[in-house]
């Protein structure tokens, strides 16, 4: 009997039952305190950065933060059931502050009760410290104990959340056991909380700064520059007019018949020539260092046109990449990469001497850049190409070294910072001295100072591309360190980026190297036969390094300047690397559109890029079969994403 009044009891307290349920619901207050979002908002009345561009992300995110101060003040990481409507309600009221008509659970698909819901094995603080190690709590307060506003600080913060244990099993579609190692960290391993702007900022990945109000502000400079534009077009045209009829057309036409090349400034460079040391060539000049363009001087090709070696008057020996494109788009590239190049000087990026800008009657409309030769081709060329000799481990460690060096001042060395976007092994030139050059900036983006990142549209080389940039155009320094990381995997490997196995299957040298990495094998990625091979310790390190920098979580990746730091110290550690695949936050769909939306071509966008003359059309082709394996490569990771 009374085993029976027991059971019964029980089932009374568990089971739902309606009036008792919609009473308790009545009755109940929301403990989450979701002023913390109306305080980092502020008044705005127009949406928030996150917001405007993925709004369901944003609600997640946002919740999360919100939970994260619930655990600071309770130690609890969720709030009880029965408060699930009034929580929703009170969110409902932060988002209509600016979008009225966006409803949180109908419009993103979340049900009441996963606002309450999370790992099944933990609730509370004191059960996720009995599950994490206390070497990894540690860990964390030391890594995020500081401000979390910059990339480097964020880094570090999020690289030591990356290699916790798996907390459970998931219950709902809103609090995962994924996020409660960022609520846990705002909560008790960051000084500042999770109401601090850049706590929000790195572990949740909000912005709250209004994208209405800058979008004001963009339009208002639009205006101001198309009118300032205008006017200074429209001077041009009165200049223009008087020039014709001042000089003599007859004289012009003569000097064309005699291909004297008539020089016409390009927008954007013709102050340069009056502040730097640029020298701006003539065609004469070019001809006669590259004996009329010779084929006999060709020394690459890409999409852009050709490369010719030559040699000045001075006996100096340049290369000349010459754009085919020329048009007003063909203008706009070229004024570009010029600009970008002339605002750098480092030891390991390709020096500018200067460039030409003429039309003759006889080459027509030339743009021309001019720089320093490098004697030993590409990174390409020794590794792929017809080069006999395998590259030494000296070669190899200077070449990696000298790569990160020059990708770590572009990011932080340059005002304002500069992503490359096309790193990749043709890109890497070799001096005499094999001192590596960073070349090619024709697809390189100014980073102003204070942009976390930048939404552009997706250009590089296929297996390059880090996935974020990919499947979502979001462009950052880290976009740069996870080519990179590809390029030093390749330079430890002899390998390339996308190939196929023996059996004919895809295969990505990322997850090639992972699985390597992962099963203890580290050393396996070494290239066999590499003379004068280093320490089995300095090897691996650098193997960890490669695979750390090509991660494809974000955040997992280290900046470059700490690249450098990593591979300049005698200390043969790295940062433990964090498990992998990473969920991704889109469906199958979204990786198949990105693909196919290059159009079965290597290059994501204009192919750029120094590649070697003696492959086939000048450039590497890819079929259709390529096409298949990075289609089959992105859906590999994306199940095995859904599957963990």
């Amino acid at each position: 009997m009374n085993i029976f009044i027991l059971l019964f009891s029980t089932l009374l307290t568990t089971l739902p039952h309606p009036s008792l349920s919609a009473t308790a619901t009545a009755t109940a207050t929301c403990p989450l305190n979701f002023t913390l979002l109306t305080n980092l908002t502020g008044a705005a009345t127009t949406p928030p950065s996150s917001f405007t561009s993925t709004p369901c992300q944003f609600v997640h995110q946002a919740l999360r933060l919100v939970q994260s101060d619930y655990l600071r003040r309770t130690d609890f990481f969720l709030p009880p059931l029965n408060t699930s409507v009034p929580c929703w309600t009170s969110f409902q009221s932060y988002i209509n502050q600016f979008a009225p008509n966006f409803n949180i659970r109908s419009s993103c698909g979340f049900q009441t009760n996963w606002i309450s819901q999370g790992c099944t094995n933990v609730t509370t603080r004191k059960q996720f410290e009995s599950i994490v190690p206390q070497s990894a709590i540690l860990n964390m307060q030391s890594n995020c104990n500081q401000s979390l506003e910059d990339n480097s600080p964020c880094a570090l913060c999020t690289t030591s959340l990356s290699g916790l244990p798996p907390l459970g099993q998931s219950m709902g579609n809103l609090s995962d056991c994924t996020g409660f190692p960022s609520i846990y960290a705002a909560a008790f391993s960051n000084q500042f909380g999770p109401s601090d702007p850049g706590t929000a900022k790195c572990l949740f990945a909000l912005d709250f700064t209004s994208g209405g109000s800058s979008g004001n502000k963009k339009k208002v400079v639009v205006i101001v520059v198309v009118s300032v534009v205008s006017l200074l077009v429209l001077l041009l045209i009165v200049i223009g007019v008087w020039a014709y009829w001042k000089f003599n057309d007859k004289t012009i036409g003569d000097a064309m018949d005699h291909g004297v090349n008539i020089g016409e400034p390009v927008s954007g460079l013709d102050t340069m020539d009056h502040s730097t040391t640029l020298i701006r060539f003539s065609v004469d000049d070019i001809k006669k260092a590259t004996k009329n363009f010779h084929r006999d001087n060709i020394i690459g090709k890409g999409g852009y046109g050709n490369v010719y070696k030559g040699l000045l008057s001075d006996g100096s020996e340049v290369a000349f990449k010459r754009f085919k494109n020329c048009s007003a788009a063909g203008d706009a590239s070229f004024t570009h990469e010029v600009q970008v190049i002339a605002s750098v000087r480092h030891v390991n990026l390709v020096a500018l001497r200067g460039y030409c800008s003429a039309t003759t009657r006889l080459e027509g409309y030339q743009r021309i850049i001019v720089c320093d030769l490098m004697k030993n081709g590409s990174l390409h060329d020794h590794l792929f190409g017809s080069v006999g000799a395998k590259l030494t481990w000296p070669a190899r460690q200077k070449i990696a070294l000298g790569t990160a060096r020059g990708l770590a001042y572009l990011h932080y060395g340059a005002q304002p910072a500069i992503i490359h976007r096309d790193i990749k092994a043709n890109n890497i030139l070799l001096d005499d001295k094999f001192e590596a050059k960073v070349a090619d900036f024709g697809l390189a983006k100014f980073n102003p100072e204070g942009m976390t990142h930048m939404s552009t549209r997706v250009a590089g080389t296929m297996g390059y591309v880090a996935p974020e940039y990919a499947l979502y155009g979001q462009l950052t320094e880290r976009s740069d360190v996870f080519s990179f990381g590809i390029v030093l995997l390749e330079l430890l490997s002899g390998r390339k980026a996308l190939q196929t196995d023996d059996d004919g299957q895809p295969s990505a040298l990322t997850d090639w190297a992972w699985s390597l990495v992962r099963t203890g094998k580290a050393l396996d990625v070494i290239e066999d036969g590499m003379p004068e091979q280093g320490s089995n310790q300095v090897l691996e390190k650098y193997v960890l390094i490669a695979v750390l920098c090509s991660h494809p979580q974000l955040y997992a990746r280290p900046t470059m300047d700490q690249v450098v730091k990593m591979m300049e110290t005698d200390d043969e550690l790295v940062p433990s690397i964090p498990g992998r695949p990473i969920p991704l936050v889109a469906a199958r769909l979204d990786i198949e559109r990105s693909i196919s939306s290059s159009g079965g071509s290597g290059q994501l966008s204009s192919p750029t890029g120094y590649q070697s003359f003696t492959l086939e059309m000048g450039s590497e082709r890819y079929s259709s079969s390529h096409l298949r394996e990075e289609r089959s490569s992105a859906s590999r990771i994306l199940s095995s994403d859904l599957d963990e």
